[in-house]
């Protein structure tokens, strides 16, 4: 058990390191946004949600209501939904409905890359220590950015802001280079929320029904245009029926 659980801490140190660095701008934006060190450190300690708590912080600062943050975020976190359902088909049989619970919590995408690519059956010490380095990782990133933001210089703070829609790029560039319909995802997306955005009478519309009606509205449009083909497997001695 000590020895899976190192090993799984081994193999999310990369992922650690990754969310240091965008969780440092996370809590640099919380700061700068008027919240203090310790609400940031909350916020990623109670959530491990990357995308999600950048739209929720950009809605709680705009004083949405808590109907609208909460769907916004919904959407946006639905995607762990349907990874934690696959992750469950590799997991060890073993493993407590409680463990489970505590675990999906850390089900992150990359967490869920590196699971699924483990040969045989995820074991409860070794995602326990994945779990534990990512989620580290990212609470230690937040404390750290909202703890040096006032030491920062602004123009050193304005260029680390960027950094979060480099993330954006580095993970929607690579598959729209490859995949048609992910590509046609995203000009669509921009196209639609540059409608709402110039549009007089829809830019009254606030940001989170925006991210919603895009998000939901062009993925709809895409799986009904572009379904996944799945493999038909004939039965064994179907191909000889009369």
């Amino acid at each position: 058990m000590k020895g899976a659980f190192l090993r799984g801490a081994r193999d999310g140190v990369p992922i650690c390191l990754g969310y240091v660095s965008v969780a440092f701008v996370f809590g640099l934006q919380c700061v700068d946004s008027g919240l203090t060190p310790l609400m940031a450190a909350l916020i990623s300690m109670t959530n491990l949600t990357s995308a999600g708590q950048f739209a929720g912080l950009s809605l709680l600062l705009t004083q949405a209501p808590l109907l609208e943050i909460g769907v916004t975020t919904l959407v946006i976190n639905l995607r762990y939904t349907l990874m934690s359902l696959s992750l469950s088909q590799k997991v060890d049989p073993r493993m407590t409905t409680l463990q489970r619970a505590l675990l999906s919590f850390g089900n992150t995408d990359e967490v869920f890359a590196v699971c699924m690519q483990q040969k045989g059956v995820v074991t409860a010490p070794y995602l326990s220590g994945l779990v534990l380095c990512v989620y580290v990782g990212w609470a230690a990133g937040t404390i750290l950015g909202a703890t040096v933001a006032g030491a920062l210089p602004e123009i050193v703070r304005s260029a680390l802001g960027l950094a979060i829609y480099g993330m954006f790029l580095a993970i929607i560039v690579p598959p729209a280079k490859k995949i048609r319909p992910v590509l046609y995802a995203v000009l669509l997306s921009a196209a639609v929320s540059s409608l709402f955005y110039y549009t007089p009478l829809l830019k009254e519309i606030s940001r989170g029904w925006v991210i919603i009606l895009c998000a939901v509205g062009v993925s709809a449009l895409l799986a009904w245009k572009f379904p996944v083909k799945t493999e038909v497997r004939e039965a064994p001695g179907e191909e000889d029926a009369p």
